[in-house]
């Protein structure tokens, strides 16, 4: 990796120390690559597009001592397994989860969706979702809806002939310079920059161009509203599924829509302090 897309050795070190790698064998040969912090109830976490499960490595501390938060990399990402479709679904990545808590023997979790892991998310929530039963409290942040509906399916191309064009002619590393910044607001500090570079940068061409094919060939509304209890979140300076768009997804689920603050759409990384406060509410509500 080129060195101003690297993290300084001392932060390297600290993540491996506090929210190191695990690879957890869910059957087939397949793994499924996690970090873990904590302990308690699980708070399963799923990453956008362009992230990965260390993204959520500043508001893991802020609620161990009450949750354990598990961050998976999705299919195709960090170590963990692609999915065997060039052109997966939502309920395809759902699965692959199912067998990664199953692995983990987790029979009850908060489940935390951010852009284009809410999809994963609303699928595996979704009436007669593969993990509806075990997922006592939802939380979707900057949902990204997908371009999977017959009225958006030319933007949907469109979207996917861009990201892979911009893909073969800058590769991984270009395309983390060229769309990273967006996903912060002006507030950001420079080390949630550095860390929002660094996690798209160490992407894997094969699942990213899988979760592409899931961003264009799919549409969040089809699995809402959810079987179980669910909240919204957003940015409030967010560019990418902007507070507009994402009040149409809570709409879809009956729940009125929450701003994160001075955040973009990475708001877990910007504000994690905000998210962490989001995620006490689920589990106060889980409690109950």
């Amino acid at each position: 990796m080129s060195p101003d897309l690297q993290l300084p050795a001392a932060d390297l070190a600290d993540l491996d120390a506090r929210f190191g790698v695990q690879r957890i064998a869910v059957g087939g040969g397949r793994v499924v690559a996690v970090r873990r912090m904590g302990q308690g109830l699980p708070v399963v976490c799923l990453h956008g597009i362009g992230s990965g499960s260390a993204s959520w490595v500043e508001v893991a501390p802020l609620i161990a001592p009450r949750a354990e938060l598990i961050a998976w990399d999705a299919p195709g990402y960090g170590d963990s397994t692609p999915l065997p479709m060039a052109e997966p679904r939502a309920t395809d990545y759902a699965q692959r989860l199912a067998e990664l808590l199953d692995a983990l023997r987790i029979e009850r979790c908060v489940l935390v969706g951010h852009s284009l892991g809410a999809l994963t998310a609303a699928a595996a929530a979704q009436p007669g979702g593969p993990l509806a039963g075990r997922i006592v409290q939802l939380l979707l942040i900057s949902p990204a809806r997908g371009y999977g509906a017959p009225d958006r399916a030319a933007q949907g191309a469109q979207v996917q002939a861009e990201r892979l064009a911009t893909l073969a002619e800058l590769g991984i590393e270009g395309t983390a310079r060229l769309r990273s910044s967006r996903l912060l607001s002006a507030h950001a500090s420079e080390a949630a920059r550095l860390r929002v570079r660094w996690n798209m940068a160490r992407l894997n061409e094969h699942g990213y161009r899988q979760a592409v094919a899931l961003l264009c060939g799919d549409d969040l509304l089809a699995y809402l509203p959810p079987a179980v209890p669910v909240q919204v979140a957003v940015g409030a300076l967010d560019v990418i599924t902007p507070p507009a768009a994402c009040a149409e997804v809570a709409a879809a689920c009956g729940v009125p829509l929450q701003p994160i603050a001075q955040a973009g759409h990475a708001s877990y990384v910007e504000q994690p302090a905000a998210v962490a406060a989001l995620l006490a509410t689920c589990l106060d509500k889980a409690a109950r």
